[in-house]
């Protein structure tokens, strides 16, 4: 991420936390308008020119999103005030946006489990994850068929952030996107997520003690995605953004056998 698009999504970020009046159907609005600057180089690309004044990228927002609510327009139109350092950065910039504004309208829904939860469902399924990621497919047949599988199993704040995720993956895999909404979900409510490797499952003191143990090195409440995998043999593997921290049985073979050949 450039710097110019680091200042760009913080002043975003900050004028979406002093922003009222947002709704699930401001989130999906703001999907909708993700869609439109990515399906149209020529309107990203005048949004995202460091060239042009900011009036005039405004102005152009104020035409072409004329439509939407005040508080969506009123975001556009402080994202298309600031220089990103690249037309995409922009186009992430606004899907960003789009989740947290799902996020804020469901406060009492855990959407960063269920997107995890979901993902892992992806995982699972090679058949589903090729139907979603497909370049053939129709993008609201993908979106569809997202909402077919949640059903009335997850909230409506995480149906309409996977749903539209598939709708333009933009060269990303279905659990790329995944992840990083899940990210973003968990960054909006001031978590960090780990996840976690197991071969077992962890009995909630475990997980209380590891929680506890991340948060005192992370410096802040953590969020704990388990995932069972038999190939960890015993031990843990936790994954925080780029951080791993291997303390897995598997992992510790691999480093015997590694010193055994050299």
């Amino acid at each position: 991420m450039g710097s110019a698009t680091t200042q760009a999504l913080a002043a975003s970020t900050d004028a979406l936390a002093a922003a009222s009046g947002l709704t699930l159907g401001s989130a999906a609005e703001l999907f909708a308008a993700a869609r439109a600057l990515g399906e149209s180089s020529q309107l990203s690309g005048a949004l995202a020119d460091p060239t042009a004044p900011a009036q005039a990228r405004t102005a152009l927002v104020e035409g072409v999103f004329a439509g939407a609510s005040a508080p969506v327009r009123a975001l556009l139109t402080i994202v298309a005030g600031e220089r990103w350092s690249s037309a995409a950065q922009l186009i992430d910039g606004v899907e960003e946006l789009a989740i947290r504004t799902a996020a804020i309208a469901s406060p009492k829904d855990d959407v960063a489990s269920e997107l995890f939860g979901f993902s892992r469902v992806v995982a699972a399924n090679p058949e589903f994850e090729l139907a979603l990621g497909s370049r053939l497919g129709d993008a609201a047949s993908k979106g569809a068929l997202v909402e077919k599988v949640l059903g009335s199993s997850a909230s409506a704040a995480t149906v309409l952030i996977a749903s539209a995720l598939v709708r333009q993956p933009r060269e990303r895999r279905v659990r790329q996107l995944l992840s990083r909404a899940i990210r973003i979900v968990s960054a909006q409510a001031g978590r960090t997520v780990a996840t976690v490797h197991t071969a077992v499952p962890l009995a909630a003191a475990q997980q209380t003690r590891l929680r506890d143990a991340l948060a005192r090195r992370y410096g802040g409440e953590v969020s704990l995605n388990l995932v069972i995998d038999p190939a960890v043999v015993g031990g843990l593997r936790v994954q925080i953004a780029d951080d791993v921290i291997d303390g897995s049985i598997s992992a510790r073979l691999a480093d015997l056998r590694q010193k055994l050949a050299s």
